[in-house]
Order: C-alpha cells, then sequence, then structure tokens
C-alpha cells in the first residue's frame, strides 16, 4: 500500500512507520520537520504545516492516511476535505476520552460522546480534550463516510513515551529501593502496547474495514499489582512495593494520572469507568496483545536509554517520594 502519515515520527507514528516498512508499504510522511527530523533517512518525506500548509500534497493519491496528530476540529477538517479524492481510507487516531466522563462502566463504541460548548476553542485541556478529538471524527466522517476508520485507544504504552505516564513505573523499579505503589492493588487499569496498536491499524487498512473502534486492553486484564510487580521482576535491583491508601494520597495532595501515573482516586466520578473501556469490537477484528512482561522490559530499556538530565512529565520526583514513603511508614 501506498501509506501518508501524517506526523509519523513521535511515539505511535514512528511505530506505525517502522512496522509499515516492515511489511513492505511504501511510506510517505508529512510533517513539519521539527520532532525528529533525521529518524527515516531513507523515506520520502513533505515538510509543511497541515494548519494552511497542505498545498504540498497537491496531486499526490495515496491507498491510505493514518493521522496520528490531529486534535483541533478545523484544522482535521482541512486535511480531510482536501485528501478526501487523494486517499482511499482515512484513518484518524482518537481516544477512548471522546465519551467524556462516564457515568457508568462497560463502554462501548455505541456511548454517548462529550460535548463542549464552544467547538471553536484550539486549547487542549483535561476538559476540552475528549469533545475535540469526537469533533474531529465528527469532521473525518462527513469527509470519507464509510472509508473513515476511527480508532479509540486507551493509554498507549511502551518504548518512546515520553509522557511518562507509563513510563515511570518500570524506570522506577529499575531504581530499586521502597517503592510507593497507590491505591488498591487489585484495582484494573487498561492500556495498550503501541506496538500491538501499530500492528492492528495496519491489519485494519490492508484489510480495507472501517468504522469506529475502541482500542485497549479488555477491562480486568490486568491489575495494578500485576503491573507493579512486572516491573519489580524485570528489575536488577532489589525492589519493595509499599500500597498506600487513596485517603493518604489524597491528603498529600499528591496528583492523580500524571504526577502518580495510573492512579485515580476511586471516590470521584473520574474513576467512574475509567478503566472499563469494552474493545470486543477490535478483539474481534483481530487486535491482539502482547504479554505484560513484553511492555515493561521493553519500556524499561528504552527509559534506561534516555539521558540523565532528561525532563520528567509524569512520576513522582525522588524527593517527594521519600517524603511520602517516610510519613506512611512513620503513620503504620
Amino acid at each position: 500500500m501506498k501509506l501518508l502519515l501524517v506526523g509519523g515520527t513521535v511515539f505511535l507514528g514512528r511505530v506505525v512507520v517502522e512496522q509499515a516498512l516492515a511489511r513492505g508499504h511504501e511510506v510517505t510522511l508529512f510533517n513539519r520537520g521539527q520532532s525528529n527530523p533525521d529518524l527515516f533517512s531513507g523515506v520520502e518525506q513533505i515538510h509543511g504545516n497541515r494548519d494552511g500548509g497542505l498545498e504540498a500534497l497537491a496531486g499526490r493519491t495515496f491507498d491510505a492516511c493514518i493521522d496520528t496528530c490531529g486534535y483541533f476540529p478545523r484544522i482535521v477538517k482541512a486535511s480531510a476535505q482536501f485528501l478526501k479524492d487523494a486517499v482511499q481510507w482515512y484513518a484518524f487516531v482518537s481516544s477512548v476520552s471522546v465519551y467524556g466522563k462516564p457515568s457508568f462502566e462497560g463502554v462501548d463504541e455505541d456511548g454517548v460522546l462529550a460535548t463542549i460548548d464552544d467547538p471553536t476553542i484550539e486549547e487542549i485541556t483535561g476538559e476540552s480534550y475528549g469533545p475535540l478529538k469526537a469533533l474531529c471524527e465528527a469532521e473525518i466522517t462527513a469527509a470519507f463516510g464509510d472509508r473513515a476508520l476511527l480508532i479509540r485507544p486507551g493509554l498507549i504504552v511502551g518504548p518512546y513515551d515520553v509522557s511518562d505516564r507509563f513510563t515511570y513505573w518500570p524506570w522506577r523499579a529499575a531504581q530499586g529501593g521502597q517503592i510507593l505503589a497507590p491505591g488498591r492493588p487489585d484495582r484494573p487499569i487498561q492500556f495498550i502496547d503501541v506496538r500491538d496498536l501499530a500492528a492492528w491499524i495496519l491489519r485494519m487498512l490492508e484489510s480495507g474495514e472501517a468504522g469506529a473502534y475502541n482500542a485497549t486492553s479488555s477491562p480486568g486484564t490486568w491489575t495494578m499489582e500485576e503491573l507493579l510487580q512486572t516491573c519489580c521482576d524485570a528489575s536488577e535491583k532489589r525492589c519493595e512495593l509499599v500500597w498506600t491508601d487513596d485517603s493518604f494520597l489524597n491528603a498529600h495532595e499528591v496528583g492523580a494520572w500524571m504526577e502518580l501515573p495510573l492512579w485515580i482516586p476511586e471516590d470521584t466520578d473520574m474513576a467512574v469507568g475509567f478503566f472499563d473501556f469494552l474493545a470486543d469490537r477490535a478483539i474481534a477484528k483481530g487486535l491482539t496483545f502482547r504479554p505484560l512482561e513484553e511492555t515493561v522490559q521493553a519500556t524499561m530499556d528504552w527509559s534506561l536509554s534516555r539521558p540523565n538530565d532528561h525532563a520528567w512529565r509524569g512520576g513522582l520526583r525522588p524527593d517527594r517520594e521519600a517524603t511520602l514513603l517516610a510519613e506512611w511508614l512513620r503513620r503504620s
């Protein structure tokens, strides 16, 4: 297939390109040339800004476009309308956040999508991200109809993930010692390895599939304890998990999700349905998941290859964790 990647050099896009090339596809990248510009030296790259710079793609045709970096409906609409006669299939990477804050568990693709008062806003916040993704989906569907593949991943994890929303845990286990573990050990969590997601997207396009799909692990596949223990098992240093409860973390104003990745206090509205999205439709179309050990080991190896002075976007600072652990153990 002749594939056009909008983006293609960061995290998911990067892995999609790697796998597409390995599967023998012809790949063209369209991006601004600012992130990892030398990553794929043998791949055609067209530099331009999708916000007003799409003319660089004029006259080109492709079997499929994979859009990994669309966030604002105005800009996504421009891309979709420009490419609707030049591309057979359009795969748009959306998010389970399109469902907003579910008020029930077990949300499938027919769940009610989030809305926003001002659809023209172009600022990503916790409140705007999901509704804007939903509006982007609508623009893709308006342009491509039954040629649109709408992919709604949960948390995407694995090598090259600089968000640190998962990376923190394998890296932290690699440091050894006592590790502050949050909340209820048997609480279910959901995510998908970036390599599994990339492979499935390509298979879907190769088969000419369309429609909307939640793309994440089935509810209850893993628990927080299974994840953290797997991280410790992969570490070359001795680890000890110290489990702390929600009330303690709340009392010490620990930030959910980013300061302490994968942790959401269970007594909040946000926790309802947060790790309970149904992916049966995608699984029926061949979505598979590698063993947790493989995801942890690959993420750990990559995390240890990063420069020591890189800026962490998520996770507890060592001094903050030490203070919290000392207080918890003193009280216990």
